[in-house]
């Protein structure tokens, strides 16, 4: 089963839909429909290792933390568009949860590459005009809104005809 441990920010997902309608729409675009940041992708895991992954997860020590909204961006480059996120401050404490579950993980996974706290919120196809989708990305202001992070999940992921199916196998909370 493909799986992933993240953050949850669907509280917010009225004003995340709010963004999605100002992004341009000179490519084409995958808008997310559910909304989190991923701290470790796992990828495919056997599920016999499933609970040995859990019981490991639920050693680490996670006091809740505050983070607000940033900024809005793109991956890979401007060149090579494949993503539009939103980014959170301040990352020390997402950072230093994602290495604490690195850490945790590393008999079963590699360590995760340029980790970057962000929420995605539209995979790009395509776009017509990349300068000026660039420029129209800039012009979008988000709002600092604040988050209180209480827990991280581990999530299932199954991929349907409607796109991705997201199913919590386990919460681990402050």
């Amino acid at each position: 089963m493909r799986l992933f441990i993240a953050i949850d920010f669907d509280e917010l997902k009225d004003y995340f839909i709010e963004v999605q309608k100002l992004l341009p729409f000179n490519a084409r675009l995958s808008l997310t429909k559910t909304f989190h940041l991923t701290l470790k992708f796992l990828g495919e895991v056997q599920p016999n290792d499933v609970e040995k992954i859990i019981d490991i997860l639920k050693n680490i020590k996670l006091s809740h933390f505050t983070v607000f909204l940033d900024s809005i961006g793109i991956f890979p480059t401007e060149n090579y568009i494949r993503v539009v996120w939103i980014g959170l401050k301040p990352e020390d404490k997402i950072v230093e949860l994602q290495k604490q579950i690195d850490e945790s993980l590393k008999q079963f996974f590699k360590k995760e590459r340029d980790f970057k706290a962000h929420i995605t919120i539209a995979r790009v196809k395509y776009p017509e005009d990349k300068k000026s989708f660039v420029e129209q990305i800039k012009r979008i202001k988000v709002e600092s809104k604040k988050i209180v992070v209480k827990n991280f999940r581990m999530v299932k992921s199954t991929l349907s005809i409607e796109g991705h199916v997201y199913e919590d196998l386990a919460v681990f909370n402050s």
